[in-house]
C-alpha cells in the first residue's frame, strides 16, 4: 500500500552522493531499478534522473517490519530512503558514478507500486517503436532519453545566455496567425466567434519577426514551436522547435559570424568539442555538383564528377540523348565495390530508380582483373579506358553513371553517394563536419504549378549582381540565403530580406502574384514597410535536429518527449480523435464523409 511522505524531505539525488558523504544520513526518492534478495539481505537499485545508486537493507538496521516491505519492492516502485553512506563492501562498479558507495537503509517508504512494465526501463534493451511511443511515459524513464532530454535543456539554457549576452531580446510571436499557403500545408484552427474563417498555426514566426526589425528591436530570438502539415521522416515532425531569431542592420557575414560563435558555444559547453572557426562555406552550385545534395555529408571523400565532354561524342544513346536534351552527364567512383554481386546491383539500380533515374549505367572493375559493363557493346574499348582514365578508378572498383536533368542528376548520385558510404562504412560517427551552403537559386521552377517558386520565402534578398537577370532570365538569379549543415543535415537556414519596395514588388511578380494577390496575403507586413524598414536577416535551427546530431541518435523522436509517428498521430493519447457533435456545431463545421 502506498504510503505518503509524512513530512519526509529528499536531501540529494542518486548521484549527488558522493564519497566525501560517507557516514553521513541522506533522505533519497526515485524508482526500484531492481531488487536482488539474498535472504539476510536485500540489495536494491535505486534509479532517479541522474543515475543510480545501490541500497542494502538488512533487518537489524531496518526492523522487521521493514525489511518485509523491502522484500516486497519490484521494478518502478517509487520509493523514498533514509540512511548512512558508506562504502560498498563487496566489488566496486565502475560503469557507475556511485559504484563505490551505497546506502545502508534505516527507513524506507514506498510511496508509489507499479504493475509489471511491457518493457524493462533499461537504456540498453530494444524496443519496437510502437511499444516505446504507447507507453511513452515509461520510455522517458530509460537514462538514454533522460540523457537526451537533459542536454536539449541545456542547449535551450545556454543558447538564451549566449543570445542575451550577445543584445538580442527574447519576444514570442502568436500561435493563431494568417493562413499563407506558400510552402507546407498549414494546421488550420477554426474560428467559433468568426464562422467560417481559420487561424492557421505558424510555420515559422517569419512575418512576425520581420516586423519586430520594422518595429526597431534590432535583434530578436525565440524558441519557436512551428507546426506543418507534411509528410514525416526520421528528422521531421508536424510540431517542432525552432531556434529563431532575426537581426537589423546587418549582412550575411554578420549573421554567420555570430551563429559560428554560438555553434562554438553550445558543442563546448555540451559536448567539450571544439569547432574549428571560421566554418568552411560553399556555394549551393558547387556542392551540387561535388556531392548532389545543398547538404552534403563531408565526413568522407567520394565526389561526383562531371564526364559531359567526354561522352559527348561516345555513340551511347542514353549519354548523348541526355545532353542534347540540355542534361548533364556524371559520374560517381565507390573504391571497393567492384566485386558486388548481380542482385546487389539491382538493388543499387532500383535505389537509383527510387530517385527518379531510368536506368543505370555502370562500369564493375572486377578484383580479379575482369570487368563488367552492360553498355560497352555500344562504345569503343578507347572510350571505356578514357573514362577509367579519367575517373582514377582501380580494379576493384564500381562506377556509376546518370544522364539526365541536371536535378536528377544531382538526386540520383547524391542518393548513391550516401548509400555506397554507408555500404563501405566511411562514416566516422565521431565527427563533426560544418559547411555553410551559401548562394541559393532564388527562384525553382515548380511543373505542378506552372510557375516560379520562392526557394526560401518570397522576401529573401536576391543578389544585386544578380537583379539584372530578373526579368529575362529568373532561374539564375541567387539570393544572399545560407544554411548551415551538418554531417549531411540541414540544421537551419536563413538570408537576408528584401526592405527596398521595388525589389519586393519585382519579387512577386516573379512568383506570379499580381499587386492584389500579394497585398491580400501580406499586406500587413508591406504596409508595415512603407514606415521605415532597416535592413534585415535572419536565420532558425532546427532544435530537435541540433539535439539530435549532438546526442548522435538517428531520429529526433528520441530528443522529444512526446513525439508524433509516421501518421502525425501520437500513440500514447491517441491524437487526432473525432469531437462532440456539439462542438462542431459551436464552430460550423460539417464533417463530409469521403466516398
Amino acid at each position: 500500500m502506498a504510503e505518503s511522505m509524512k513530512g519526509l524531505k529528499r536531501t540529494h539525488r542518486c548521484t549527488e552522493v558522493t564519497k566525501e558523504m560517507i557516514g553521513s544520513k541522506v533522505t533519497l526518492m526515485g524508482w526500484v531499478q531492481k531488487r536482488r534478495n539474498l535472504g539476510s539481505l536485500v540489495f536494491v537499485d535505486l534509479r532517479d534522473r541522474s543515475g543510480l545508486i545501490q541500497l542494502y537493507f538488512e533487518e537489524e538496521t531496518i526492523g522487521k517490519e521493514g525489511f518485509e516491505k523491502a522484500v516486497s519492492l519490484h521494478s518502478e516502485y517509487v520509493i523514498a530512503a533514509e540512511g548512512i553512506v558508506e562504502q560498498r563492501s563487496g566489488a566496486f562498479n565502475e560503469s557507475l558514478k556511485t559504484g563505490e558507495l551505497e546506502i545502508r537503509v534505516q527507513s524506507l517508504r514506498i510511496l508509489s507500486e507499479s504493475l509489471t512494465p511491457p518493457f524493462p526501463v533499461d537504456a540498453d534493451i530494444t524496443v519496437k517503436d510502437d511499444l516505446r511511443l504507447k507507453y511513452r511515459y515509461l520510455d522517458l524513464r530509460r537514462p538514454n532519453i533522460q540523457r537526451n532530454l537533459i542536454m536539449r535543456s541545456k542547449i535551450a539554457m545556454l543558447t538564451r545566455q549566449f543570445l542575451a549576452g550577445e543584445g538580442f531580446l527574447e519576444i514570442e510571436t502568436p500561435m493563431l496567425t494568417k493562413s499563407t499557403p506558400e510552402g507546407a500545408r498549414d494546421y488550420l484552427v477554426p474560428s467559433r466567434i468568426h464562422p467560417g474563417s481559420f487561424y492557421a498555426l505558424p510555420q515559422s514566426p517569419q512575418i512576425f519577426k520581420q516586423l519586430l526589425m520594422v518595429s526597431g528591436y534590432d535583434r530578436y530570438f525565440q524558441l519557436a514551436k512551428c507546426f506543418r502539415d507534411e509528410d514525416l521522416r526520421a528528422d521531421r515532425q508536424p510540431e517542432f522547435t525552432q531556434i529563431d531569431m532575426e537581426l537589423s542592420f546587418v549582412d550575411v557575414d554578420d549573421v554567420i559570424d555570430v551563429n559560428e560563435r554560438l555553434l562554438a558555444f553550445l558543442f563546448k559547453e555540451c559536448l567539450n568539442h571544439e569547432v574549428s572557426l571560421p566554418i568552411p562555406r560553399m556555394t549551393w552550385q558547387e556542392a551540387m555538383d561535388r556531392f548532389g545534395s545543398d547538404k552534403p555529408d563531408l565526413r568522407f571523400d567520394m565526389e561526383i564528377q562531371d564526364v559531359s565532354d567526354l561522352v559527348k561524342d561516345c555513340g551511347f544513346g542514353v549519354f548523348t540523348g541526355a545532353l542534347e536534351a540540355g542534361g548533364t552527364v556524371r559520374a560517381l567512383c565507390a573504391r571497393g565495390l567492384g566485386d558486388v554481386s548481380s542482385k546487389k546491383m539491382k538493388n543499387i539500380e532500383k535505389s537509383a530508380k527510387d530517385y527518379g533515374a531510368k536506368g543505370l549505367a555502370y562500369i564493375q572493375l572486377k578484383s580479379d582483373g575482369g570487368m563488367k559493363c552492360p553498355f560497352a557493346k555500344f562504345v569503343s574499348e578507347d572510350f571505356l579506358e578514357s573514362v577509367i582514365r579519367f575517373l582514377g578508378a582501380e580494379q576493384g572498383d564500381l562506377v556509376v553513371f546518370a544522364a539526365d536533368k541536371f536535378k536528377v542528376v544531382c538526386d540520383v548520385l547524391g542518393a548513391l553517394r550516401l548509400k555506397f558510404a554507408d555500404e563501405l562504412g566511411l562514416i566516422d560517427k565521431d565527427l563533426y563536419r560544418f559547411v555553410w551552403i551559401t548562394e541559393f537559386p532564388l527562384l525553382e521552377w515548380s511543373e505542378e504549378e506552372g510557375r516560379y517558386t520562392a526557394m526560401h520565402h518570397p522576401f529573401t534578398m536576391p543578389m544585386e549582381e544578380d537583379l539584372a537577370f530578373i526579368d529575362d532570365d529568373p532561374g539564375r538569379v541567387r539570393a544572399k540565403a545560407y544554411d548551415i549543415v551538418l554531417n549531411g543535415t540541414e540544421l537551419g537556414g536563413g538570408s537576408v530580406r528584401i526592405h527596398q519596395d521595388d525589389i519586393q514588388e519585382k519579387m512577386f511578380e516573379c512568383l506570379g502574384f499580381t499587386k492584389e494577390q500579394a497585398h491580400e496575403r501580406f499586406g500587413f507586413l508591406l504596409t508595415a514597410f512603407k514606415y521605415g524598414v532597416p535592413p534585415h536577416a535572419g536565420l532558425a535551427y532546427g532544435l530537435d535536429r541540433l539535439v539530435m546530431l549532438m546526442a548522435k541518435e538517428d531520429s529526433i523522436r528520441d530528443v522529444i518527449a512526446f513525439p508524433k509517428i509516421k501518421d502525425a498521430s501520437c500513440l500514447m493519447t491517441s491524437a487526432p480523435d473525432v469531437v462532440d457533435q456539439k462542438q462542431l456545431d459551436e464552430l460550423s463545421i460539417q464533417i463530409v464523409p469521403q466516398t
